[in-house]
């Protein structure tokens, strides 16, 4: 599966399934998306590539350690390999083939905006949850699907 910035400028890949996604609904992932929430996944280091582009991408960073990559020609947010260094954080929005996953988990619900409802069957939590409990949620399907393909 592919993904590219806006403009095109930055391309990236994922081989393997996709893991299922998150909605974070914070204020600063509200600013970052200009919408309700943020949509994303995690992925495995080695499941991800560039494909071009990556010199153009540019790095902000708030003093609580918050960051937000981004294409320095039309400023879509890119993926970024994330502070455990196992890890891609990947928006959702990048993909062009998404076709099953679904999110699976909202964050920060305590804080979200007054005129968000958050719907659908996405687990809800008032805060950041537990990064590993968070990270199983994302990856629950592809194991139940490799569980029942080991089975057969």
């Amino acid at each position: 599966m592919k993904g590219q910035c806006l403009c095109g400028s930055v391309e990236f890949e994922i081989t393997g399934p996709l893991p299922d996604f998150y909605q974070c609904h914070c204020s600063l992932c509200r600013k970052l998306s200009g919408s309700a929430s943020d949509t994303a996944t995690f992925l495995a280091k080695e499941l991800f590539s560039w494909i071009k582009g990556q010199k153009g991408i540019r790095v902000f960073k708030t003093d609580s350690g918050y960051r937000s990559e981004f294409c320095d020609t039309c400023g879509s947010t890119v993926p970024h390999l994330m502070d455990n260094g196992r890890q891609y954080w990947i928006p959702a929005g990048l993909l062009a083939n998404a076709l099953d996953s679904q999110v699976v988990a909202h964050l920060f619900v305590g804080s979200k905006a007054a005129w968000d409802h958050v719907e659908g069957n996405g687990k809800g939590y008032t805060e950041m949850p537990d990064f590993e409990e968070l990270n199983a949620a994302l990856h629950q399907r592809i194991a139940a699907q490799q569980h029942v393909a080991g089975d057969a």
